[in-house]
């Protein structure tokens, strides 16, 4: 019986931290994307081969990219 006295209030604390923390991770976005990341597993950014053509063709659309005006790169 005397643990009880000790054991309900470390509970109900811990009960609380996990209650506070899952309602944190609700209002800071973190399951607004839910397949982003299997998503990302399979995207290939790397697929192309390196030749001296796709080369110039990632050097022209990264200057003409709309983020990318306006800094030099």
């Amino acid at each position: 019986m005397n643990t009880l006295v000790y054991l309900m209030p470390i509970a109900l604390v811990l009960g609380g931290l996990g209650l506070v923390a899952f309602l944190w991770a609700l209002t800071s976005g973190q399951y607004e994307d839910l397949d982003g990341a299997s998503w990302r597993v399979l995207d290939d950014r790397d697929g192309r081969p390196q030749t001296r053509e796709n080369v110039q063709l990632l050097d022209r659309s990264q200057k003409t990219h709309p983020r990318n005006r306006g800094r030099l790169i």
